[in-house]
C-alpha cells in the first residue's frame, strides 16, 4: 500500500510544483530554495540534533517555548526546524535567529527523505500537532529515529478518513514512538488508529503556556493610543471568503456603534493587497499599518498588512474575532486574544481546536456565532459593554492559567526520548 502511495505522490508531484509556480505569482518566496524539498539541505548542520516540523507560523509561535527549553537545557544540541510555507520560515527566523538551522520540509518522497535524513542525521524527530507522513516515518523508524508528536490533535472528520484506509493506517500510525495528545478526545483517536496505546499520553495543549513578553505590552499601549480612545475589534488571521463577511458585519456595526474601528489581520501576507482593495470596493475609509499611515478618527478599517505584529493586534483591541471559522478552515488558535483577557467570538468551522473552543464557550471566555449578523450582534454587544466585556475577557484569563503545565509533561517526554536514543547509540 505504501508502494501505491509513493507512486501517486511522483504522478502528483508536477501539479505540487505548478501549485508552488502559482502561488509565487503573489507571494515570491514560493520559488526559492526548491531544493530543500527534495531533501537538499544548504545549511552546515551538526549531525545528531533534533529534527522540528512545524508546518506554518501557527506551529511555530506554539513550539517557541520547546525551543527555549532545549536550547537551555541542550546548549550543544543543533535543532533544525523545517517548515512547509516562507511565512514559516520567516517565523523561525524572526523567533529565533541563528540559533536554529531553518530549511523547507522535504516532499514525502522515499529519495528526499533518503537525502535529508542523510544529511542532518537527527537522533529525534519532533512533529507538531496533526504531521502524518507514511514514508517520512517508515524510513525514521528503519534508522532507528524515534518519532514524536507533540501537541497532536485528531479531529473526528480527520480520523474518519484515516480509518478508511484500513492496514495501511494502522501501519503509519504504529510507526509513531510518542504521542502528547492535547486531549483524551484525541488521544483515543490516536490509540484507535494504531498508536499503542502506552504510546500515548495525555499533555493538553502546549498553546496555553504562551508567555506575553513585556515589549509586547508596551507596543500595545503604543499602539492604542495611535487608535485614539474609540471602541476597536480585531478579526485575526483571516481567509478568502472570510473578509467579505466580515466587512458585511463592520457596516452593520457602524449603525449601532458609529465610531468603531475593525482592525483587519489576513492571515496570509500575499493577501494584504487584495484584502485592501476590497476594503476599498466596500467604500470604508482605509489606513494601512505597512505604510505607517495616520490612524485618524475618519478610519473605519485599519489593515494590519505586517508580520509578527498579531499579538499586538490582539492586545490593543476590545473585542477579537478569531478568523479560519467564518469559511471552513477549521478555526485558528483563540489563545492570544484571551490570555490577554480580551472576549473571542469565532464562526462554527473551529475543527482544528474544537476542544479549546468548546473549553471557552462552557467557560463563558468566547462566543460562537454563526454568520456576518451574528458576528456584528456580539461584537456591538460587548463594545457597549464595558463590564460584560470584562467578565469574559477575564474568564478568558482564567482558562489559560488554569491549564498552563502542558509544556513540563512534553518536555519529560522529549527528554526520556532523547536519553534513550543516547542510550541506542
Amino acid at each position: 500500500m505504501r508502494t501505491l502511495y509513493t507512486l501517486a505522490l511522483y504522478l502528483l508531484l508536477p501539479g505540487v510544483l505548478l501549485r508552488l509556480l502559482w502561488r509565487s505569482r503573489r507571494a515570491p518566496a514560493y520559488r526559492e530554495r526548491w531544493r530543500e524539498r527534495f531533501g537538499r539541505v544548504n545549511a552546515r548542520v551538526p549531525a545528531g540534533g533534533v529534527w522540528i516540523h512545524a508546518v506554518s507560523v501557527g506551529e511555530v509561535q506554539a513550539i517557541e517555548p520547546l525551543v527555549r527549553h532545549l536550547r537551555e537545557q541542550y546548549p550543544t544540541l543543533a535543532l533544525m526546524i523545517t517548515t512547509s510555507t516562507p511565512t514559516g520560515s520567516e517565523r523561525v527566523k524572526l523567533l529565533f535567529g541563528a540559533d536554529v538551522f531553518h530549511s523547507y520540509c522535504p516532499y514525502d518522497l522515499p529519495f528526499a527523505i533518503r537525502a535529508f535524513l542523510g544529511r542532518v542525521q537527527p537522533r529525534m524527530l519532533i512533529m507538531v500537532e496533526t504531521e502524518i507522513w507514511p514514508n517520512l516515518l517508515a524510513l525514521c523508524e528503519q534508522q532507528g529515529i524515534p518519532t514524536l508528536l507533540a501537541n497532536g490533535r485528531l479531529s473526528s472528520r480527520s480520523a474518519r478518513g484515516y480509518a478508511r484506509l484500513g492496514r495501511f493506517s494502522r501501519q503509519v500510525f504504529s510507526a509513531i514512538r510518542a504521542v502528547a495528545a492535547q486531549s483524551e478526545a484525541d488521544a483515543q483517536r490516536f490509540i484507535s488508529l494504531g498508536v499503542p496505546a502506552q504510546r500515548v499520553r495525555v499533555t493538553g495543549s502546549i498553546k496555553f503556556d504562551m508567555r506575553i513578553p513585556a515589549s509586547v505590552q508596551e507596543q500595545i499601549q503604543v499602539l492604542r493610543r495611535t487608535w485614539g480612545d474609540r471602541p476597536v475589534w480585531v478579526a485575526a488571521s483571516t481567509h478568502e471568503g472570510e473578509d467579505e463577511q466580515i466587512l458585511t458585519a463592520h457596516r452593520k456595526l457602524l449603525q449601532e456603534v458609529p465610531a468603531a474601528l475593525l482592525v483587519l489581520v489576513p492571515r496570509h501576507p500575499e493577501r494584504f493587497d487584495r484584502v485592501a482593495a476590497l476594503v476599498a470596493r466596500h467604500g470604508f475609509v482605509l489606513c494601512r499599518r505597512s505604510l505607517d499611515q495616520s490612524c485618524t478618527e475618519a478610519v473605519q478599517v485599519f489593515l494590519g498588512d505586517t508580520m509578527g505584529e498579531l499579538p499586538v493586534f490582539l492586545g490593543g483591541a476590545d473585542v477579537a474575532f478569531i478568523g479560519g471559522s467564518l469559511v471552513k478552515i477549521g478555526g485558528h488558535n483563540m489563545l492570544e486574544a484571551a490570555a490577554q483577557g480580551v472576549p473571542v467570538v469565532f464562526g462554527p468551522h473551529v475543527f482544528n481546536f474544537s476542544a479549546i473552543a468548546r473549553l471557552l464557550r462552557d467557560r463563558e471566555a468566547g462566543v460562537m456565532v454563526d454568520n456576518a449578523a451574528g458576528l456584528a450582534e456580539q461584537v456591538g454587544a460587548w463594545l457597549q459593554d464595558a463590564s460584560e466585556r470584562s467578565r469574559i475577557g477575564e474568564n478568558g484569563r482564567q482558562v489559560v492559567e488554569e491549564n498552563r503545565g502542558a509544556l513540563q509533561r512534553l518536555v519529560r517526554q522529549v527528554d526520556t526520548l532523547l536519553a534513550a536514543s543516547e542510550n541506542e547509540a
